[in-house]
């Protein structure tokens, strides 16, 4: 029998590796793109909690039904605005973690 020892590595590695260390702008890019579809998830979720189509948030907000689509799955930059025109529709708490010069600054809306 083959006795070969498997090597593994932890998820950061493997994203250092392939995506770019932390604090490369191939690093920032890839968490700034995670960070948008975890929003779009988040609002989807609570769409369909309060039973909302995307057309009935979207007029809501003031936005037609595509914009919202586009959104929950991450298919534009929307205008931090918007973002938050969507979370107020839907009755939901916002909280934002900001690092600044090594601090952390917690803000909720």
């Amino acid at each position: 029998m083959n006795n070969k020892k498997i090597k593994t590595k932890s998820l950061d590695e493997i994203t250092d590796k392939y995506i770019g260390e932390i604090g490369t702008p191939e690093r920032d890019e890839f968490e700034n793109e995670l960070r948008l579809d975890l929003i779009g998830q988040a609002i989807k979720k609570a769409r369909k909690e309060r039973k909302l189509t995307q057309a009935q948030l979207g007029k809501l907000v003031g936005v037609q039904k595509a914009q919202i689509s586009k959104i929950e799955n991450n298919l534009t930059d929307a205008r931090f605005e918007t973002i938050l025109k969507v979370f107020r529709a839907l009755n939901a708490k916002i909280n934002f973690n900001v690092e600044l010069l090594n601090q952390n600054l917690n803000v909720a809306s």
